[in-house]
């Protein structure tokens, strides 16, 4: 029996959400699967990615081939990573505690290199929202600005219609004083 390690797709249209199993080749694509070994979430930036790193080794160790994508996942994670570590452990190319210092080693350059991604983007995201409200309140004085001399004139003219008002009642008032 040939065993795949990929994606299977859950979630709704136009919001994918995946699991990462390890599968029978033979088995449709979300169909029955032998192990769920995470699951995968790209709807957000950066995707979050959930694996049990240990479970997808011993898949692998096994002879799971795993699909593009899901091997592209596996990568990020370091299952790969401490699948040739074990290898180069069994060959008795280093030891076990130098295959653990290596992966906690690249763990920790990992998770940097996520942490700086992240503050990219919120940084970014908050520029975007400064540089939008900027354009709003320039937009927002140019209506003021273009309302200036459309309330000056109307005044005027009220003002106009006032002191008309008036003279029609002082002469009115005169007319009624006579």
């Amino acid at each position: 029996m040939s065993v795949k390690i990929r994606l299977q797709r859950h979630g709704k249209k136009g919001k994918p959400f995946y699991w990462i199993v390890a599968a029978d080749a033979r088995a449709k694509r979300d169909g029955r699967y032998l192990e769920k070994i995470g699951t995968y979430n790209p709807n957000v930036n950066p995707a979050v990615i959930d694996l049990d790193v240990d479970k997808a080794v011993e898949w692998l160790q096994n002879g799971a081939q795993p699909t593009d994508t899901a091997k592209n996942i596996l990568s990020y994670k370091g299952a790969l990573l401490k699948n040739h570590l074990a290898g180069g452990v069994r060959k008795g190319a280093l030891t076990q505690e130098q295959a653990d210092a290596k992966f906690a080693a690249w763990l920790e350059e990992k998770a940097g290199k996520v942490s700086t991604k992240e503050e990219k983007l919120a940084k970014a995201d908050a520029e975007a929202k400064a540089k939008a409200l900027e354009a709003e309140k320039a937009v927002n004085e140019a209506r003021i600005e273009a309302a200036k001399p459309v309330v000056e004139e109307v005044a005027e003219e009220a003002t106009e219609e006032v002191e008309a008002a008036a003279e029609t009642i002082d002469e009115a008032a005169e007319k009624a004083a006579e």
